[in-house]
């Protein structure tokens, strides 16, 4: 009896992977349609996802965000190993069948990301969303922005006590995520769904990367690296609540983020979001006006230009060839997603804050 072998047919991983493939191209055409975007998905589907995949990841107490993460790098690590033993062995079909898998997974870590988040890289500006279009001012404005700013930080460190400043104090966990939730009723875009916030358990890992914590669009969590000074972790909570908000850009998740930690009650959080803001403005300062740079320098106290020192200090410890080649990377993956300065994007938070300053406080 002679049956078909079915020879000259597409394989069904092949046919996989080209369904696959046509999914990413219409959603990148979509991501092309800022508007669009940000009615369908960013203000529609993702809430969404959030409120399907938040509920199951707030029951574990650790962050599966680290756990899937070092799976992924074993996966990877396992399928190199494979491609060079079944190249050396000319064993073709079998690599054959390996790189398709490959793709495979690649397109589905490819959907899953934007459809989880990603896209929200692809929505309209901040500035749009929030009605800060105008952003229009001198020097002369952003000294005085950074002379207010210091003198809060300086204010803020003073009334700081031992017991708040402890590296075991947990508080700001709590103090983030009201902060975060309280933007709501700035603007309707800061609306919080089932917000989270997890120590990360390779925070060892992730301070060698120069990182201070980050969000996982796969598990929906937001991870704090808690190696890092404790007058640090407060702000990069909110930056990395913000981000879980659906503020995926870095110059306004730093902006989000130092709204809600400028307004809270918490003292820390308080200082910790206002010395983020010297950090920002001095460094912007530095580059574009030494000489109000120097005036400027010398306004900070003694108290908060020792905890500069200290948080130097520790960086340091981290740096080398890994934290240079995650920046590397990290600058081009930013540049890929709707953010053409790369790593320089978390500085252009300085321009929100400026047109922040100026609609609430009305100071030039």
């Amino acid at each position: 009896m002679q049956t078909r072998t079915g020879k000259g047919k597409m394989p069904r991983a092949a046919k996989t992977a080209l369904i696959l493939l046509a999914i990413i191209l219409a959603l990148v055409l979509l991501m092309q349609n800022g508007r669009l975007t940000e009615r369908l998905y960013s203000s529609g589907i993702y809430h969404w996802f959030c409120w399907v995949l938040r509920p199951i990841t707030c029951v574990f107490p650790f962050s599966l965000g680290d756990v899937f993460y070092v799976v992924v790098i074993l996966y990877i690590i396992i399928g190199i190993v494979h491609f060079f033993k079944y190249m050396f062995a000319k064993r073709y079909a079998e690599l054959k069948t390996l790189l398709l898998k490959g793709v495979i997974v690649f397109e589905l870590l490819w959907l899953a990301f934007y459809c989880f988040w990603g896209m929200n890289y692809y929505r309209p500006p901040a500035a749009e969303l929030l009605n800060l279009m105008d952003t229009s001012y001198r020097m002369k404005d952003v000294v005085k922005v950074t002379s207010l700013i210091i003198d809060s930080a300086n204010a803020c460190r003073a009334q700081l006590t031992p017991a708040e400043l402890a590296d075991k104090n947990n508080d700001f966990y709590d103090a983030s995520l009201v902060a975060v939730k309280n933007l709501s009723a700035i603007s309707p875009k800061f609306q919080t769904i089932l917000p989270r916030l997890k120590p990360s358990m390779i925070s060892l890992m992730i301070s060698y990367m120069g990182t201070s914590g980050y969000y996982n669009p796969f598990t929906s969590e937001a991870q704090i690296n808690t190696l890092m000074p404790s007058f640090e972790k407060p702000f990069v909570a909110c930056h990395e609540l913000s981000h879980q908000t659906g503020w995926a850009r870095e110059d306004e998740a730093n902006f989000a983020g130092y709204l809600a930690g400028t307004q809270s009650n918490d003292r820390l959080l308080r200082y910790s979001s206002y010395y983020a803001g010297i950090e920002e403005f001095m460094r912007y300062l530095r580059l574009r006006d030494t000489a109000a740079h120097k005036v400027l320098v010398k306004r900070i106290s003694p108290l908060v230009m020792q905890d500069f020192k200290a948080d130097s200090a520790h960086w340091a410890k981290y740096q080398g060839s890994a934290s240079i080649a995650f920046g590397v990377v990290f600058d081009r993956f930013l540049k890929m997603n709707n953010q053409p300065h790369g790593l320089h994007t978390y500085n252009r938070m300085i321009r929100l804050t400026m047109a922040w300053y100026r609609r609430r406080y009305h100071i030039w």
